[in-house]
């Protein structure tokens, strides 16, 4: 295992991600009834974007870089609505007014949810849970465990809310991981039905991705939606292509919203290529 976040952070991939993820928080903050998110793969929560790390690749420059860097047009009203909560978040962490600091899903999570939710962090590498730990704080809404990520789906299900929010993000670094993810998550499903389930994937190559889609329709289970970025042409495996995530019962509005902000995002990240895809893998009952 030597994958690294920090390498990353802040790159389209974390944009399509993270501005899904904001839009169903603020969701799922309008009861007033408490919720549960469940981190599985959580990484160190704040990244640098000064560091000599994320300065070796500089994937955030073509990715928060070209939505509020200095050089970055402007924003469309309606996708700015639906950013906005997002790059609140972000600003926040900058208050300066430079990007340094990019905030990872924990500290989204954190920021996003109320006074009476909980989450539960949960990251394998040691190291990365010290330092989520320092970068999260004294938080009594917050579990932070050294774990594995795919046992979480089945050891922290269901939770006592009976509402909430599954983030799947693993690092894809070995063989199978589609199925593998696939797997894990019908068994968190199989405990807890009623969750928000998101499962993010790189795109590469399309064959594992296709196997996948294919495992999701023959669950026979309503309520599943498919959104995907592009940045650049499928003409090589070696490199991230795009990414997308399989959203299982996702909010009622996040469909509509997505149709404004898929089109506006390619066309701002794209590189070789600038394409979306969103689709009902099964549409809702």
């Amino acid at each position: 295992m030597n994958y690294r976040h920090i390498y990353h952070a802040g790159n389209f991939a974390d944009i399509l991600k993270h501005v899904i993820l904001s839009r169903i928080l603020l969701y799922m903050n309008k009861k007033e009834k408490p919720y549960y998110v469940l981190d599985s793969h959580a990484g160190i929560g704040l990244y640098d974007l000064k560091s000599e790390q994320a300065g070796k690749t500089n994937e955030w420059q073509d990715g928060l870089g070209r939505i509020i860097g200095d050089q970055a047009e402007a924003i469309p009203a309606d996708v700015m609505e639906l950013l906005i909560p997002y790059l609140d978040e972000v600003k926040g962490f900058n208050p300066d007014g430079s990007l340094s600091t990019y905030p990872g899903s924990p500290a989204l999570i954190q920021s996003l949810t109320r006074e009476q939710d909980r989450f539960t962090f949960i990251e394998k590498h040691p190291d990365d849970v010290e330092t989520l730990k320092i970068n999260i704080g004294r938080d009594r809404r917050a579990h932070i465990r050294e774990d594995d990520g795919w046992v979480s789906l089945r050891s922290d299900l269901p939770p006592k809310e009976r509402r909430g929010i599954v983030l799947v993000d693993p690092p894809f670094e070995e063989e199978h991981e589609y199925q593998r993810m696939i797997h894990h998550f019908q068994r968190g499903f199989k405990r807890f039905a009623t969750g928000i389930y998101c499962l993010w994937y790189p795109i590469k190559a399309r064959r594992e991705i296709e196997e996948a889609v294919q495992y999701l329709k023959d669950m026979d289970q309503p309520n599943i939606l498919r959104a995907e970025l592009v940045i650049n042409k499928l003409d090589t495996a070696k490199r991230l292509n795009g990414s997308g995530l399989f959203i299982i019962n996702p909010p009622y509005s996040l469909y509509n919203e997505l149709q404004i902000l898929l089109p506006f995002l390619a066309k701002r990240l794209g590189q070789t290529a600038n394409r979306h895809h969103l689709e009902w893998i099964s549409e809702p009952k």
